[in-house]
């Protein structure tokens, strides 16, 4: 089998360096930082849980078990509580909140006792060449056969081997992290300036609070991070905390660029956020990270003639196709109108409440989505509802 050098050490890099050594792959994982806390909410789901149960004991990652999740509408201040519990959750099929620091060194660690070689430097380029590629990092240079890109939205992979992200293309994560609080709540106000929404995440040592909007609506970070500084304050959410800001690049794409995903080339290759794959309404990401980076292990790792085309295949029409649905829902998802209607819908129903927990946990897809609450939806509550938007038009 050929070596590989996989560039970046997050749930994605990781996980392909562990899914590759496992199967007698030469891996050299190379990241200078991690593990690392990263500014993201850090919601892990029952669907992510699953994927890494073989490498280690998820018992041994410290974690915020969700309870509850509250939704806002930030037009109306109406808001609704769906209790996982209640809808038939449990802790390994819910969502968990974690330090990324705790989670991504447990994986790199995973990593590591599979047989990767960890390479603490930064890459400071790449060149193509017959065969290969040669690595130029801060520690040296070195070849690899093959490369895994899985270093994240700026991925100096895609800039050189693919087209860098435009910037309609990325959303700006902002917030702080709150230190000295926790629970097992989070918390999600629905807003539509910028569309999007603020969250509150409670992990084992700090809350996670932030909110999330597209990098070209020309609002700045530091605007975005004094609404949130606010809105904390105005929930009660962190009182005398210690405020630490932060600020990161997610990407979030629109439905044709789902439809024409650049994640693969000759003896290439980008995973997680480096290849796009953020839920567009959610921004979760972890889950996507982890399932393509152990789908370019498994393509590396096979006897196909032309496993990049492979992997390709595979991410467009199992993944891609899943967060072209999430975009094409997003253009509405967050316009006033719809939030008032779905925080209404759910105060009064259950079956409403069911699907949304659903969809914090990372089971409900968006393919079934509309199926589901066409099912779910009484007559009396749709009436209900329709009646009341009529008065207020």
């Amino acid at each position: 089998m050929a070596d590989v050098s996989i560039l970046g050490a997050g749930p994605a890099g990781a996980w392909a360096a562990y899914s590759l050594a496992r199967r007698g792959a030469r891996v050299a994982l190379v990241d200078p930082t991690h593990p690392r806390e990263k500014p993201c909410g850090g919601g892990v789901t029952g669907r992510a849980l699953a994927l890494v149960a073989g490498a280690f004991d998820i018992a041994a990652l410290p974690a915020c078990v969700i309870r509850t999740a509250r939704f806002i509408d930030a037009s109306s201040r109406a808001g609704a509580v769906v209790d996982l519990a209640a809808a038939g959750l449990t802790p390994a099929t819910s969502l968990v909140v974690a330090s990324r620091t705790s989670f991504d060194g447990l994986l790199l660690a995973a990593a590591r006792d599979a047989g990767a070689e960890i390479v603490a430097a930064r890459v400071t380029d790449l060149v193509a060449r017959p065969g290969g590629f040669l690595i130029h990092t801060t520690s040296g240079s070195h070849t690899a056969a093959c490369i895994v890109g899985a270093d994240g939205a700026n991925s100096l992979v895609r800039r050189r081997l693919a087209r860098p992200f435009r910037r309609d293309q990325l959303s700006i994560a902002t917030g702080y992290f709150a230190h000295g609080v926790t629970g097992d709540e989070i918390v999600v106000e629905l807003v539509d300036d910028p569309p999007g929404y603020m969250w509150s995440f409670p992990r084992p040592t700090h809350l996670a609070a932030g909110i999330c909007a597209q990098a070209d609506t020309g609002v700045t970070a530091r605007t975005l991070r004094a609404r949130v500084r606010d809105w904390i304050h105005e929930q009660g959410l962190a009182p005398g905390a210690r405020l630490e800001p932060y600020s990161w690049p997610i990407p979030s794409l629109a439905p044709r660029d789902f439809d024409a995903l650049e994640v693969s080339g000759p003896r290439w290759c980008l995973a997680g956020d480096a290849a796009g794959l953020v839920d567009p309404i959610t921004r979760e990401g972890i889950f996507f990270a982890l399932l393509s980076g152990e789908w370019a292990a498994e393509a590396l790792a096979s006897d196909d003639a032309d496993p990049w085309r492979r992997y390709r295949e595979r991410v467009r029409d199992e993944i891609g196709s899943e967060l072209a649905r999430a975009a094409r829902f997003k253009a509405s998802f967050f316009r006033p109108r719809f939030t008032r209607l779905m925080v209404e819908a759910l105060q009064q129903s259950a079956g409403v409440r069911a699907v949304m927990a659903d969809l914090v946990a990372g089971r409900q897809s968006y393919a079934q989505l509309k199926w589901r609450l066409a099912r779910t939806f009484e007559v009396g509550l749709a009436w209900r509802l329709f009646a009341r938007a009529r008065r207020r038009a």
